[in-house]
């Protein structure tokens, strides 16, 4: 089998940015420590841009050498948030590691 250069790479996300709705609790900072041990992710910035009565919305920027976005929306749901839109999403094409 002909091995093509496409085979021979691999796509790694390095930087999102998530409109978030959540609730009041965890605050920010807890949560962003929280996504920051996520694997992959080296870097969290959340900021607020609205706040209710009993939810936040909240811009969040993850940064880091493999993101796993599917990861990070399960993370956000079992903390009781939901993600309303991907306003960005970086990824880079490296080559793959010969084994």
């Amino acid at each position: 089998m002909k091995t093509t250069y496409e085979d021979q790479q691999s796509v790694c996300t390095r930087r999102v940015v998530l409109d978030v709705l959540k609730t009041r609790e965890p605050a920010i900072y807890d949560l962003a420590k929280r996504l920051a041990t996520t694997s992959g992710i080296t870097r969290v910035n959340i900021s607020l841009a609205e706040i209710d009565q009993s939810t936040e919305s909240v811009k969040i920027i993850i940064e880091g050498t493999d993101i796993k976005i599917e990861l990070v929306r399960r993370y956000l749901e079992e903390l009781g948030a939901a993600i309303h839109s991907i306003d960005e999403f970086d990824v880079v094409r490296t080559p793959r590691k010969s084994t």
